[in-house]
């Protein structure tokens, strides 16, 4: 016997004439009576006013490896206390495809991607209580063990792969789960090489539909940010000639913020390999000029190509004092072996 359920609609109550006046009368009342100036704030305000914002910040790249050793701890920890740096990059996911942490991802268990090196609950809520605003770093499409999984030749695993895809966002919904102030994309692109050509559109396509649909899962749990290469920044990518498949433009729609890695040393013109100030304000000013964004450059903290007669130190100052000068929002800084000792000797005691 198949019973109905009846629903009967809730009888409307009359609101007594006046109500709303003695309501409004009552709460100004207690507004002067507690000496507020302003009426309390809505859940929404409550809200924004817990997440830490991550613009103006200064901070340093970290592999997992670094974070279990003391000594790289140490004087990361001296240099926060210094009010020197005041934000971490993070390994989630590393150019060898392995995911830093205990990874619940079936696809990941199954090629043996979870290395549980890190213990993010304990060890996010330890940088946290010391003032650091965190941001994990998901290596995407250079990915030694998908590629191998899915008996693909080299490192790389194809951008526009549905199950690549799908991966990467699988992981990065865990990521957002964990604890993070924001997930920042790298190797979010195609393989370097080839001719400056228009002929990528399905490539450009491919890396703005991965970022569009990241935006879309996630926009509401994390920032979301990216790394690019440096010569992203000039004019000449909007006409979409790069084989790497980044654009300015179609990408920043999605983003937070976008890390340009401009370390002088990687520019083929030697005019920037010598002149480390020129090449971070050029790449700014180009930037700034295409689009609307917030750019917070990757800067270069190791030793690669420093020109004779110029220190380390200079060489990171002049790159500091660049992106003071030309709008940088906030800056990071590189160092493959995470040894920051002489960035750490010129970092000015600002953010405390």
């Amino acid at each position: 016997m198949i019973r109905s359920i009846i629903y009967t609609r809730p009888m409307k109550r009359k609101t007594p004439p006046g109500f709303y006046f003695i309501l409004f009368v009552a709460l100004l009342s207690f507004v002067y009576s507690a000496g507020l100036t302003r009426l309390p704030m809505s859940a929404q305000e409550i809200a924004s006013a817990s997440i830490p914002s991550g613009h103006d910040r200064i901070g340093v790249y970290l592999t997992s490896y670094a974070l279990t050793k003391p000594s790289i701890l140490e004087a990361v920890y001296a240099a926060r206390e210094a009010g020197q740096i005041d934000m971490l990059v993070i390994n989630v996911k590393n150019m060898h495809g392995e995911l830093t942490y205990a990874s619940s991802v079936s696809l990941a268990d199954e090629i043996g991607a979870a290395t549980g090196r890190l213990d993010f609950p304990t060890l996010l809520d330890e940088l946290r209580s010391r003032g650091f605003y965190l941001i994990a770093r998901q290596v995407v499409f250079y990915d030694p063990l998908l590629a191998r999984h899915l008996g693909l030749e080299g490192t790389w695993v194809p951008c526009d792969s549905r199950l690549v895809c799908d991966y990467n966002l699988e992981i990065a919904s865990e990521v957002a789960a964990l604890g993070f102030d924001e997930l920042q994309f790298d190797y979010v692109r195609y393989p370097d090489g080839g001719e400056l050509e228009n002929v990528y559109e399905d490539r450009f396509t491919a890396i703005t539909a991965f970022l569009s649909e990241a935006h879309d899962r996630l926009g509401d749990r994390i920032s979301l940010s990216a790394d690019v290469f440096g010569r992203v920044m000039w004019p000449w990518n909007s006409r979409k000639i790069d084989p790497i498949g980044q654009s300015l433009e179609d990408m920043a729609p999605y983003l937070e913020f976008i890390s340009p890695m401009v370390y002088p040393s990687h520019y083929f013109e030697q005019v920037y390999r010598d002149d480390p100030y020129r090449t971070v304000k050029d790449a700014l000013i180009s930037g700034d000029a295409r689009v609307e964004a917030n750019f917070r450059p990757f800067l270069q903290a190791f030793d690669r190509h420093v020109p004779d007669g110029m220190s380390l130190e200079t060489y990171i100052s002049e790159q500091i004092r660049a992106a003071q000068d030309h709008g940088a929002d906030g800056y990071l800084f590189w160092h493959p072996a995470c040894e920051y000792g002489p960035l750490f000797r010129v970092l000015k005691p600002t953010l405390n």
